[in-house]
């Protein structure tokens, strides 16, 4: 299940990591007086009326160029802004409106993101009238709070995300587990696979197509990894959807790879790789789902090498390059334990997060050994790239014109992506992202300093 983002945004030493540790309920950030404190972007989870979010704290951005690393700070702001569905801009009540203030509220708005205003230090209602000066920012929604008493936080939470539509609170159940939806055409095993998982009767098993109607969860500990398997009915081509169970089961599966963290396709390897099980491959793909591909029924399978097998996949089906393959028989256990190894690997790539540092030296080389092709005498210039979600993993590259970015291009970069960081089973998303409204963020804040 989706989990929106907040970020909180402002200048220096305006309260953002106070109200970020009051959110959060414990004592991340660090909270000094001096500026500059925070640098990176710095990610905890809260909880809104029973749902979970994440909170983003950011460093102060400001003009002052003797603030340390202050580019750096910016630029992780930046990226929190880009991959935040709701922002918090944070001033000072105490201190009133600043040149600063302005040109971060300016900058935010030109964002296109739901914004509100937290008038921080504001201790209770006799001061509240400290906020009225603030609306002149041009931000509509604006509240008073304190972050240190804990004044007015429920109430800054309902306004940053009114209008949000969460899901049902029972989706948000979260034991800790993977969840892992196993996902496949109608009799190609699934449930038998389960059941081997399991070492009990937990699914019906059949040889008669589509005797699983419904999406079953299995609560499992194996070899110390907690699981949630996830078992479907079969999906079927829509010309064979001969009733309205049948359809319905197949929104069932659909939503199964919604909810779930890795999908497990199970292939019959006797068929090999079926059109229909492209579809559902893309399914997974377009969903933002980890994969692994499984060839059940390989026992069956005489005068052919897995090899060549897995060599006429990899060409039929290139967008699936990044998934392991497994080759196994649900009936009598083959390689079936090997299933909780790759689960477990997938996994660690799906939650690593990669520093803006690194991605930036990985840019570097990647246009050294490559450069990017002249187009109408422009040059595609990659300024920076950063990390903003994982699950799935993506990232934005901050460029000078997104349209120079050609598509064999952003194929060479996302090969020679996975050389090095590899994010096996998991599709990565390169997002591009103009430039220029950072440049003009600058210029604004560049004219405010000299004044």
């Amino acid at each position: 299940m989706k989990k929106f983002k907040l970020a909180l945004v402002g200048r220096p030493n305006v309260g953002k990591s106070a109200l970020f540790n009051r959110l959060c309920g414990a004592r991340i950030s660090i909270v000094d007086d001096e500026e500059g404190t925070t640098r990176d972007r710095i990610y905890g989870k809260a909880d809104f009326f029973g749902r979970p979010i994440d909170v983003i704290d950011t460093g102060g951005i400001a003009a002052n160029p003797d603030i340390p690393f202050q580019e750096g700070i910016q630029r992780q702001a930046e990226v929190a802004i880009e991959e935040a569905d709701t922002i918090v801009m944070v001033v000072d009540g105490q201190v009133g409106v600043t040149p600063a203030d302005e040109n971060v509220a300016q900058f935010l708005l030109r964002s296109n993101k739901p914004v509100c205003l937290a008038v921080n230090k504001v201790d209770d209602y006799n001061q509240k009238e400290n906020a009225y000066d603030f609306y002149r920012l041009g931000i509509e929604k604006v509240l008073p709070i304190s972050a240190t008493h804990g004044f007015q936080i429920a109430e800054l939470l309902e306004m940053a995300f009114e209008g949000f539509t969460f899901d049902k609170e029972d989706d948000y159940i979260d034991d800790g587990s993977i969840k892992v939806a196993i996902v496949g055409r109608p009799n190609v095993g699934k449930s038998t696979l389960l059941n081997h998982l399991l070492s009990e009767e937990r699914s019906v098993v059949s040889p008669i197509a589509g005797t699983t109607r419904d999406a079953i969860d299995a609560h499992v500990t194996i070899e110390g990894t907690k699981l949630t398997l996830i078992d479907t009915a079969g999906i079927r081509r829509k010309r064979a959807q001969h009733d309205a169970v049948e359809k319905f089961a197949e929104i069932r599966t659909e939503r199964a790879i919604e909810r779930a963290d890795i999908c497990v396709l199970i292939l019959d390897a006797k068929e090999g790789m079926t059109t229909h099980d492209k579809r559902i491959a893309s399914m997974i793909e377009q969903a933002g789902k980890a994969c692994i591909l499984i060839f059940n029924k390989w026992d069956l399978v005489e005068g052919y090498r897995m090899e060549h097998c897995l060599k006429s996949l990899r060409y039929d089906t290139a967008f699936l390059a990044h998934c392991p393959a497994l080759f196994i028989s649900a009936i009598t256990g083959r390689n079936v334990s090997k299933i909780i190894k790759e689960i477990v690997d997938v996994r660690k790539y799906q939650e690593m997060r990669i520093s803006t540092g690194q991605l930036n030296k990985f840019v570097e080389k990647a246009i050294q050994t490559y450069h990017p092709p002249m187009i109408q005498g422009k040059r595609l210039r990659i300024y920076y790239m950063a990390h903003v979600e994982t699950q799935p993993p993506t990232f934005v590259l901050f460029v000078n014109y997104p349209k120079l970015m050609l598509e064999t291009y952003k194929r060479y970069l996302v090969s020679q992506f996975r050389e090095v960081y590899k994010f096996t089973g998991n599709p990565l998303q390169f997002v591009l992202r103009d430039r220029k409204r950072e440049a003009r963020f600058k210029a604004s804040e560049a004219v405010s300093h000299k004044k």
